[in-house]
């Protein structure tokens, strides 16, 4: 039972780390002017890389950074920079969007698989979990395919919300959510720092 406990615990941590609800406001920010239909498809796609990325870290997470000398610092810090470019994009909009120009005219791996799911605040959690137990990776990758499904249910019918929100109240979310995002980025490259010095 307390094993059980302790997967779903992880799981809720996960969940709430990878934060579906708030990152909402960016997906369609960044999939807008893109068909419904291809905008489920490249949602799912997203979040199947996120997956991914995610299950390799576990596995792999703390000997990878050791072999490129990166500490876990260095993720937060560069997570810090990728937010902080995309919420003052959100805040002072381009024609192109807020990833830029994009190959085809949508995303590719950047920013909804990283890092809105498989984030630099749920990759050093995964790291932290898989280096205080271990030998107990299995229930952590059970953990994180929990919080994954619960994360991809939310996202895949984020789209549909627009239908709610209209043109207006999207671009005044976006503006909100820009805002929100540069202040956490400030908070995480902070946290980097202060953990460095």
């Amino acid at each position: 039972m307390e094993s059980g406990n302790s997967i779903w615990s992880a799981a809720v941590l996960l969940f709430l780390l990878m934060d579906p609800i708030g990152n909402i406001p960016i997906l369609l920010a960044v999939l807008k002017g893109i068909e419904l239909k291809r905008q489920r498809t490249i949602i799912i796609r997203e979040l199947l890389i996120a997956l991914g990325i995610l299950v390799f870290f576990i596995f792999t997470g703390r000997p990878m950074l050791n072999f490129m000398h990166l500490q876990k610092e260095a993720v937060t810090i560069a997570g810090g920079i990728i937010l902080l470019i995309i919420g003052l994009r959100m805040i002072f909009p381009k024609p192109e969007g807020v990833m830029g120009q994009t190959p085809g005219g949508e995303p590719f791996l950047v920013p909804i698989a990283i890092p809105m799911i498989a984030g630099p605040s749920v990759l050093s959690m995964l790291i932290l979990m898989s280096q205080g137990s271990p030998g107990n990776r299995v229930s952590l990758v059970l953990s994180l395919v929990i919080a994954w499904i619960m994360s991809f249910i939310i996202l895949l019918v984020a789209p549909a919300l627009i239908k709610v929100l209209k043109q207006r109240g999207l671009i005044a979310l976006e503006r909100f959510m820009g805002m929100i995002l540069v202040m956490m980025a400030v908070q995480m490259l902070l946290d980097g720092f202060k953990q460095i010095l």
